[in-house]
């Protein structure tokens, strides 16, 4: 590559500043041209000392590889809006001041992993309004200044593991737009100086596997960064809600496995109000009523029941025995004190029938003093008791 372009070098003509651009000292703009479908007649006319480039707003299709290799002193360069489809891997070669690229609202599909090899010094890449599906664990590997990444209005379904390896200076990311349902902790971990996350317009899946996402979205907000509206599309139940709006407790059943069936695996599972919902809305789930766990069948719970219940009935039968007994007792004292009151009522009226006994015929017949109303005592026969 380096003969060939260093022949079309060579080859070039004179630089100076295109008829149909506009530039100014070391900037060129060359946007809103609709003729132009070909970068190669526009760049054979600019000067090496070139800082900014603008070809916005075009019908270029493609870039032949090392076409800005002649504008080594390039440092922003704008591809937007056009009808680009696809890069070659040597598309940005040799642009080793390059601080800005553009390539948003284009057709791109997807990009060569080593397309941004070159690229050392970049600190802005706007991929914004693509077509992108899938990008390389290895895309970004070389960005080592970048600071502002925009991945948005694309079709990314999922993020490869290692995808913002070596990006510890990035502070603001767009990933708002897309087809996400999840992401992996692991992916943002080296993200350790991010400030700014756009993450709006995805189709979060607010099930289990998104806990370790919040876990990380809750540490970034803590130490000071910016995340926006993160709404839920699945389940049906939490449809609408906000991620970091959704109470913990909706997410106690994540400790134990997922609810399953033959047709479905992993695709339904309980909500904390006891609902079976599912992330697959082909999924066949019904709905049931809440069932708490029953305590009655813990081992544990029988056997403290089972002594609490033998110590209450064992102190049911002392204090039975013991009132029982006390009655008795009690009604044979009653007893004898009453006998031996009438004993001693009685023992005077003898002892004067002894003294005269003439006074019988005599002394006119008196009537008997009634005797004093015997008190009767009811007593508990120990049968009842027993």
């Amino acid at each position: 590559h380096a003969a060939l372009l260093a022949i079309l070098s060579l080859s070039r003509p004179s630089a100076g500043c295109p008829s149909t651009c506009t530039c100014s000292s070391t900037k060129t703009n060359c946007s809103s041209l609709y003729f132009l479908i070909s970068v190669d007649s526009i760049l054979n006319q600019l000067p090496s000392n070139l800082t900014s480039l603008t070809l916005s707003r075009n019908n270029i299709t493609m870039v032949e590889p090392g076409s800005f290799s002649n504008l080594s002193s390039l440092q922003q360069l704008d591809l937007s809006r056009n009808h680009l489809l696809t890069f070659h891997p040597s598309t940005f070669f040799q642009l080793s001041s390059l601080e800005l690229l553009d390539l948003s609202s284009n057709f791109l599909v997807n990009l060569p992993a080593d397309l941004f090899a070159d690229l050392i010094r970049l600190r802005v890449l706007v991929l914004r309004d693509n077509r992108l599906k899938v990008l390389s664990s290895k895309q970004f590997q070389s960005l080592t200044e970048l600071q502002h990444l925009d991945l948005s209005f694309n079709s990314l379904a999922a993020l490869p593991l290692g995808l913002f390896d070596g990006l510890q200076g990035l502070a603001w990311l767009s990933l708002a737009g897309n087809k996400l349902w999840t992401l992996q902790r692991p992916v943002l971990e080296p993200l350790t100086t991010l400030q700014h996350l756009q993450l709006e317009g995805n189709h979060w899946n607010c099930s289990c596997s998104i806990m370790p996402f919040r876990h990380w979205l809750e540490w970034m907000v803590y130490r000071g960064g910016y995340v926006d509206s993160i709404e839920c599309s699945f389940p049906a139940i939490l449809q609408g809600t906000d991620l970091r709006r959704v109470p913990i407790e909706m997410f106690r059943h994540c400790s134990q496995p997922p609810f399953s069936d033959n047709r479905h695996p992993s695709s339904c599972f309980r909500t904390a109000e006891g609902f079976l919902v599912s992330t697959d809305p082909a999924a066949d789930c019904f709905r049931q009523r809440h069932r708490p766990i029953s305590v009655r069948r813990a081992p544990i719970t029988v056997v403290v029941a089972g002594v609490v219940c033998g110590i209450v009935c064992v102190m049911m039968v002392v204090a039975a025995t013991y009132g029982c007994i006390y009655a008795t007792l009690a009604a044979h004292q009653q007893q004898e004190l009453l006998d031996r009151s009438l004993q001693l009522q009685q023992q005077p009226l003898m002892e004067g029938r002894e003294e005269n006994p003439g006074e019988e015929d005599t002394v006119p017949e008196e009537v008997p003093e009634k005797p004093p109303e015997r008190i009767e005592w009811t007593a508990f026969p120990p049968e009842v008791c027993v």
